[in-house]
């Protein structure tokens, strides 16, 4: 499914879209699978929702890779919903994969829905009205493998705010899987935050700027409130997001976007046999990056980039980027390019203009990269910056120039950073990116910082802004060379690479959820 934000947001109240915006930070996607084997044949039809497009769509779509490869009996069909009108990277990244994706899976796109209510609750009546085009297209697939030779639905796989669709599963008496995009920290926050609200009738809205801390299981230091979710201080989300972590406990098994030797405390902490069992699989990765810019006007600026840091020595650029709703307020920026040539350091720095005052909706590209930066900033900075729009995230991680990462620590973002051995300068912005930030910096020692426990402020009011010299600080400890994190974090790169490979962790967790769904087809 594939929510368009820009529409939905115009129909919202300030307040709403500010929430609504956090939480969709937050919202991952589900799918289901579909058996051509010999015996016992099985179907996993993969149901796919995604709120800002093709960020939420590649995951789920790398694991339904992931799982046709690894056992060929499986076919993944992906059902992707959708909310007129629908973000054409969307199209252009099923284009793109499509020709070389395997036979064993297919899209389909669902019927658009024009109807859905606005306010604090569109996100959970959107979902629930997709479910009657969920049962139809699998009941669809269902007919097609009606005879006893044809494949044989198996289960569901759904999103972690996408837990209403095990009603459909249910309806057609097979197992759900939950697919939970983000750590493992995060979903032990998100069912500890569920029981003290339970269990211990304990009002989550009161720790908001509070010193409260908090055990979390697996999590050795305390986790202080100014690192939790939006959400988990707003009383409107409570019932998307204390309904949905109940509904996890419904499910057949937990499947994570990590693995093992990065999270281990934490994954060891769900064997208690509290939960359904869980699936570190990860890190789940589209290391072809940007894909759906393919054939498009991006692939000259992304040539641009690549060319500009072909002549960059060795692990000598800084790369800022926020991620897809990353942007400034004007003040911000001149803050951070005093940083940046104060720190002396080679960069490359990715603005996004913010929507216009008063409205909401997603950062967008400036027409002229010198509207964003103080007046000579690139004349000063021409020999040793560059000033980009959208980036091609994965490319550049990859490349032997960068030696540094400011991010805004999405999961995806921090995930990319471990795999290419480059540290982060954390500064979160939205959704868990504060608890990730935390998780990276003090418990892993994975990270140093910017601001941990920053927020932005959608609406861009009453913006903090963070200043120049501790920006600085911030890049200079992410840039220092012989540093404990950037060896860590090394180390941790290898041992991500190994989860995935033939005997590692997560390879044989995969092969073992594999083989679980197929004991558990009726």
């Amino acid at each position: 499914m594939v929510l368009d934000g820009a529409t939905f947001l115009s129909s919202l109240t300030a307040v709403s879209q500010l929430q609504c915006l956090d939480l969709a930070q937050e919202l991952h996607g589900a799918f289901v699978i579909k058996n051509l084997a010999v015996l016992p044949v099985m179907m996993l039809i993969a149901v796919i929702v995604t709120y800002s497009g093709v960020g939420h769509l590649v995951p789920a779509v790398e694991i339904a890779k992931l799982m046709v490869k690894r056992d060929d009996r499986l076919s993944i069909t992906v059902l992707v919903m959708k909310r007129p009108p629908l973000d054409t990277k969307i199209n252009r990244y099923i284009e793109s994969v499509s020709p070389s994706i395997s036979d064993h899976i297919q899209f389909v796109d669902l019927p658009n829905d024009e109807k859905t209510s606005s306010g604090i609750n569109f996100l959970s009546s959107f979902i629930e009205s997709q479910k009657p085009h969920v049962k139809n297209a699998v009941f669809k697939l269902v007919q097609s493998g009606s005879s006893s030779e044809s494949p044989q639905l198996a289960g569901f796989v759904v999103g972690m705010f996408c837990t209403t669709m095990i009603d459909v599963a249910n309806e057609f008496g097979v197992p759900s899987y939950v697919f939970f995009a983000s750590s493992a920290a995060a979903l032990s926050l998100m069912l500890y935050m569920q029981a003290l609200n339970d269990e211990k009738n304990v009002d989550t809205t009161e720790f908001k700027d509070s010193d409260a801390e908090f055990m979390l299981p697996g999590i050795v230091n305390p986790v202080p409130a100014k690192v939790l979710p939006s959400v988990v201080f707003n009383k409107d989300w409570h019932p998307i997001y204390f309904g949905n972590a109940r509904r996890f406990k419904e499910a057949e098994g937990i499947m994570v976007n990590t693995y093992v030797e990065l999270e281990s405390q934490v994954i060891n902490a769900f064997s208690d046999g509290k939960t359904p069992p869980l699936y570190p699989i990860g890190p789940i990765l589209n290391l072809k990056g940007d894909g759906h810019d393919v054939g498009s006007a991006e692939t000259n600026k992304n040539k641009d980039i690549m060319e500009w840091l072909d002549d960059q020595p060795p692990s000598s650029v800084v790369f800022l980027c926020f991620g897809s709703m990353g942007s400034f307020s004007e003040e911000q920026l001149k803050e951070i390019a005093s940083a940046l040539e104060q720190s002396g350091y080679r960069f490359l720095w990715s603005v996004r203009q913010p929507p216009p005052k008063g409205k909401m909706g997603f950062p967008t590209d400036y027409a002229n990269p010198e509207e964003a930066v103080p007046t000579g900033f690139l004349d000063r900075t021409a020999g040793t910056g560059k000033v980009i729009g959208w980036a091609p995230q994965v490319a550049i991680l990859a490349h032997p120039a960068i030696g540094g990462f400011v991010s805004h620590c999405g999961w995806n973002s921090i995930l990319e950073s471990l795999w290419f051995g480059v540290p982060i300068a954390a500064w979160p912005l939205f959704s868990e990116q504060q608890l990730n930030a935390f998780e990276m910096m003090i418990e892993l020692g994975l990270a140093t910082e910017i601001k941990m426990d920053y927020r932005k402020d959608f609406r861009a009011e009453n913006e903090v802004i963070v200043s120049a010299d501790i920006i600085e600080k911030g890049i200079m400890s992410v840039m220092e060379q012989d540093s404990e994190v950037r060896k860590k974090v090394k180390a941790m790169s290898e041992m991500g690479k190994k989860a995935l490979l033939d005997g590692g962790s997560s390879h044989s967790i995969l092969g073992r959820l594999i083989e679980d769904m197929m004991n558990n087809l009726k």
